[in-house]
């Protein structure tokens, strides 16, 4: 085998059928994007099916999803195994936060992260485990955050800025904590599970504040914020068979904040 099939071999996506959650979102468009690129076909969920901001190929199927409810999650997977769609890739990417103040969270805003970001990251993980687990393989990839491995640095933000919420970074935690757990009681039915934790990444659509941008930066050793493209390099080795002997892990992909 020469050198160059070897690495196709290795890293080739190529119809694979990938399920992304989040997929209309900031960073789940740019993974549905690089997947569709790699020749993957792409099961694209989200709550709202924004139609303008859809991808325009046919390897792409759009399903409205809440994540947050459990039922909804259930008809999804039930559905598509029905008809015979065996999901290679699982990529939990769906997220929300919430940025007001600590001593101003109500329970509605608590229990709203955590349904989609904690509650909603299990019940995929538990339905794609019901049907996958028959075909002896598998692959999970949650998507952490760098606030589930350390605290946000309150004096970068400003008042009127996002601030990272305690509630996104317990759930984070959480995520990294059931990617853990999910790769030692998976791995006997062939499934692998893997994080990604991305650092801040630069939102050109709703941008961070000029303050935070440049306090960021200076407190990290790349001296910037990530851009949203610089995530996918990660996400796709672990999808890929380069990744084999790889789970339980979280790849922090932060420019090297989390080190100091």
């Amino acid at each position: 085998m020469s050198q160059n099939t070897y690495f196709n071999q290795l890293f080739n996506i190529k119809d694979k059928v990938v399920f992304i959650t989040g997929a209309c979102g900031q960073l789940g468009r740019v993974i549905s994007q690089g997947f569709l690129d790699a020749g993957a076909m792409v099961i694209g969920v989200d709550i709202e099916i924004n139609k303008s901001n859809l991808i325009k190929d046919e390897k792409i199927s759009y399903h409205s999803l809440d994540i947050g409810n459990k039922q909804s999650i259930f008809d999804l997977f039930n559905e598509l195994y029905r008809n015979q769609i065996s999901i290679d890739v699982l990529i939990n990417n769906a997220g929300v936060s919430t940025f007001e103040p600590f001593e101003k969270r109500t329970e509605d805003e608590f229990v709203y992260v955590t349904d989609i970001n904690l509650k909603g990251t299990f019940f995929c993980i538990q339905e794609y485990f019901k049907h996958q687990k028959i075909y002896g393989k598998g692959n999970i990839v949650n998507i952490a955050s760098i606030y589930g491995e350390i605290s946000p640095d309150p004096k970068i933000y400003l008042d009127g800025d996002r601030k990272n919420s305690e509630v996104y970074g317990a759930t984070k935690a959480g995520v990294i904590q059931m990617t853990k757990y999910f790769a030692v009681h998976l791995a006997e039915n062939g499934l692998r599970v893997n994080a990604v934790s991305p650092g801040g990444i630069y939102n050109s659509k709703n941008p961070q504040s000029e303050y935070f941008i440049d306090e960021y930066s200076k407190r990290n050793p790349m001296g910037r914020m990530a851009n949203v493209e610089e995530m996918l390099g990660a996400i796709l080795f672990l999808a890929s068979d380069a990744s084999t002997y790889v789970t339980g892990q979280n790849l922090v992909l932060d420019g090297g904040m989390s080190c100091w």
